[in-house]
């Protein structure tokens, strides 16, 4: 499945730690837990995503035209879930998407840190991004390394290490 056929997604409001974890991957997924499910369901389908719900009713009766249901309450199954389902293959790289906003993340300038640098490994020499969008920045930090763990535990034969 090549990058412009990778799928998108559209969480419910229910799953916005899945949200995350997809975007950590850097999987499109959109999340707005304000919308209406009638909203969500038009959103989805006008922009062609697979909306991500625990919620039999809002598939039986809004009839999304491309919908998984999930059977966990747990972050990381719903991942093994929804990579299972879709067949997603493991990304390139990891940490690529704005956690909050979605939005691919570009390298940091000098000016983008003016005043508020993160904290840097002691050689000083790790990458910073930034949210085009929203403006935050992201590093390889403890966070990262935490998460990345997380991954290597809950997906060990789909993800590659590293």
């Amino acid at each position: 499945m090549g990058r412009s056929r990778r799928p998108r997604f559209m969480a419910d409001a229910m799953l916005g730690r899945l949200a995350r974890w997809l975007r950590v991957l850097d999987f499109d997924t959109r999340y707005q837990p304000a919308l209406t499910d009638h909203q969500l369901v038009e959103l989805a389908n006008a922009e062609g995503r697979i909306l991500l719900t625990r919620d039999r009713h809002l598939v039986r009766f809004l009839r999304p035209d491309q919908a998984l249901l999930l059977g966990s309450q747990v972050p990381l199954v719903q991942l093994q879930e929804v990579i299972g389902a879709c067949r997603l293959p493991p990304p390139p790289r990891l940490f690529r998407r704005c956690l909050l906003c979605n939005t691919p993340l570009c390298p940091a300038r000098p000016e983008d840190l003016s005043g508020r640098p993160p904290p840097l490994p002691p050689d000083g020499m790790a990458p910073v991004f930034q949210c085009p969008h929203c403006r935050r920045l992201y590093w390889p930090g403890s966070h990262t390394r935490r998460m990345r763990e997380a991954l290597q535990r809950a997906l060990p034969d789909w993800l590659p290490g590293g």
